[in-house]
């Protein structure tokens, strides 16, 4: 591998794309609480624990205030723009009850029954 291909960034910041954020390696980085926190949902003892008691859950991961409210308000949107990774807020979601497609609708700012009618599978939930 030659050098110039390691030191390559990710991509050119001085050319943002349009109405999109891209999860690059900085937004990674602000978004390690959040995500080390959905990551941890994949255990069966820990989706319990999250269950039981939320607030002392979240205790165990050193969140921001701002990281506790945006999870607390089931704020995917919000999170996404944190640093968190969609792959991770699906596990959230689904802990919570806020499947993908209540997360998508939410943040497209319809009601789940109008973000269901742009799906092409009518009976998906």
């Amino acid at each position: 591998m030659n050098n110039q291909a390691v030191n390559r960034p990710q991509r050119d910041r001085t050319r943002p794309i349009a109405e999109s954020q891209v999860f690059d390696l900085q937004l990674s980085y602000r978004g390690y609480r959040i995500n080390k926190l959905c990551n941890s949902l994949c255990d069966a003892g820990n989706r319990a624990a999250y269950k039981a008691d939320e607030a002392a859950y979240l205790a165990r991961f050193e969140l921001t205030p701002a990281e506790r409210d945006l999870i607390k308000a089931r704020d995917f949107g919000g999170l996404l723009e944190a640093g968190g990774n969609i792959y991770f807020l699906i596990k959230l979601g689904v802990v919570t009850g806020n499947g993908l497609y209540y997360m998508g609708a939410q943040m497209r700012g319809e009601s789940y029954e109008q973000f269901l009618a742009t799906r092409n599978d009518s009976g998906a939930t």
